[in-house]
């Protein structure tokens, strides 16, 4: 990658927009007089391809503008949609959330089922559940949107299991877009950033089964994208708060406690609502409430606020975390409201049975929440020691370099089962990621650390961040039984560093003709590659029925078997 200063990468981020001002088309217009009075610049910039775009009207270019997300938005919808329903039967762990779903929707809580209920329900015996409720190990959120899904066609029904998964999915690329949008200022990288998650197989796969992990990194993300937002409306604020306090230059004051921050509490609520699907939605809250404080605290600095460091830690902090915690706590509760009201839940009763309610200064809490934290402390329990071997397991130290995708579904087939035509077939659904699209986006996040350290671009920042708060709290279980596909919790802010890092070498129309149409050519090769894998990959992603030697051509790795 090429190296570039500070004010570089601000340039590019805001010059590879196919939106953009009027201004490229300003210059291309006086670039083309010089070149038909035969006045020449010394050097020519931008490429022919930003000569056309500039030369383009502006009605033209909105058009365009927009072609490009659209077009991302129906190759997202065709690769979650197209098969969903395929194959008809329970896959990997969609045998505990795609019953407890049923039964949530059926009961109000996860109930038991009898033996053999996985073959049962595949055979469309789906209400053989019985009365006696169930320990399950996550919050109910996830499950009440599973099961919506189920109740239009039944639970018999495998689009309807897997279709508010693939929903989510298919949001997850229009959200990512608007946020690439609003961090770079580029129609173009945004629309980069959306087509790579709208291809990648650990988005397309995570998609097309009904496990909990998408809706954890839908909720996060929309969170994620508020505080983008609220870093915005919070300098404003600030700006407004001294412009009206006629503060100019340094000053003693510890600065305001903004409370009107409606974004950051919205953000609140999408992080209660992600952890309400499980429990490592927390960390983004966690990781967040410390951004915004950094955030803040460079904000007043900047500002020329003298006691910057303190008037956020005394002053803000406070504010903030008023705004947050109990707005997520909120939400997160409210979840759980079915739990609240049938009988039957799953120790509901606990605190009313004899010698466990509390004593001494905590007796006063109501039996009900004293029943829901003995319910929530036998749930952390078994996460913590969670230690049993699985084929499929995958260190978090090895997720960023694809060693042990997880295997979804794999079937043998004979020639003439189910359309197989050679001696042998498989049918696999593996969460492989593109590889093309997982290994440079690790690559650019190590790139963009090195941009951090270096240039202190906020940007980089934000997107690191959002890495950080879905990965590094794994690396703390090391010994616990994780799986790889729980990367599509921060799979977006990897994506969104590879774009980063792909907006460096695009260049800006600012750059020597040569330097700019180099840069264009690199991405455009690039994304043909990524492309070609997908589909190269595709029938592994989908359980298609292949010829079992061509599956083997998509084991790069001996892991991946």
């Amino acid at each position: 990658m090429s190296q570039t200063n500070p004010r570089d990468f601000d340039a590019i981020l805001a010059n590879n927009s196919p939106a953009s001002s009027t201004t490229d088309a300003g210059a291309a217009s006086d670039a083309n007089s010089a070149r038909a009075t035969g006045h020449h610049y010394a050097t020519a910039v931008g490429s022919r391809l930003d000569d056309w775009w500039a030369a383009r009207s502006p009605l033209t270019r909105r058009w365009l503008g927009w072609a490009g997300p659209v077009i991302v938005l129906v190759i997202a919808a065709f690769t979650r949609l197209v098969g969903l329903g395929h194959p008809s039967s329970l896959v990997f762990d969609e045998t505990f959330y795609v019953k407890d779903s049923w039964t949530l929707v059926n009961l109000g809580y996860e109930a038991q089922w009898p033996a053999e209920a996985d073959a049962l329900f595949n055979s469309g015996k789906v209400n053989i559940f019985l009365n006696d409720p169930s320990f399950v190990v996550h919050p109910p959120l996830g499950k009440w949107l599973i099961g919506l899904g189920m109740l239009p066609g039944g639970g018999d029904d495998p689009f309807g299991w897997r279709i508010a998964t693939a929903l989510v999915g298919i949001l997850a690329v229009v959200v990512l877009m608007l946020i690439a949008k609003k961090l770079f200022g580029s129609t173009l990288l945004a629309t980069l950033a959306g087509l790579l998650m709208a291809i990648d197989g650990n988005a397309i796969v995570m998609s097309r089964v009904a496990l909990l992990d998408n809706f954890v990194m839908i909720f996060a993300l929309l969170g994620v994208g508020a505080m983008l937002l609220d870093r915005e409306h919070s300098a404003t604020r600030l700006a407004l708060w001294i412009s009206r306090r006629g503060l100019r230059g340094a000053s003693t004051e510890w600065g305001p406690a903004l409370w009107w921050r409606p974004w950051l509490m919205l953000a609140a609520v999408a992080f209660g609502l992600a952890a309400a699907v499980k429990w490592n939605g927390l960390y983004f809250l966690a990781a967040f409430a410390v951004y915004s404080l950094v955030v803040d605290a460079l904000a007043r600095r900047q500002a020329g606020i003298s006691f910057w460091g303190s008037g956020t830690l005394f002053k803000q902090a406070p504010v903030s975390f008023l705004l947050t915690v109990p707005i997520a706590l909120l939400v997160y509760l409210s979840t759980w409201t079915a739990w609240f009201l049938s009988d039957n839940s799953y120790d509901r009763s606990w605190a009313d049975t004899d010698g466990n309610a509390w004593t001494g200064v905590l007796s006063w809490v109501p039996l009900d929440i004293q029943s829901l934290w003995h319910f929530q402390s036998s749930v952390y329990n078994y996460h913590v020691g969670e230690t049993r071997p699985h084929p499929y397991q995958a260190n978090p130290l090895t997720w960023l370099l694809l060693i042990r995708p997880t295997s979804m579904f794999y079937e043998n087939l004979s020639r003439g089962d189910d359309g197989c035509l050679a001696d042998a077939c498989g049918a696999s659904i593996s969460g492989i990621a593109n590889p093309i699209i997982w290994w440079a986006a690790t690559a650019a996040m190590l790139y963009l650390v090195y941009r951090l350290v270096r240039y202190r671009q906020w940007q980089t920042g934000f997107i690191l961040m959002g890495v950080a708060a879905g990965y590094l709290p794994w690396l703390l279980y090391l010994n616990r039984t994780v799986f790889q596909f729980y990367t599509i919790v921060f799979e977006p802010y990897l994506i969104l560093a590879l774009v980063a890092a792909l907006g460096v070498i695009l260049g800006s129309r600012d750059d020597d003709r040569y330097r700019r149409t180099s840069g264009l050519g690199v991405v455009a090769v690039f994304m043909v590659v990524v492309i070609a894998v997908s589909v190269f990959f595709w029938p592994l992603w989908t359980g298609q029925v292949i010829d079992y030697d061509l599956l083997r051509l998509r084991w790069w790795l001996p892991t991946w078997i």
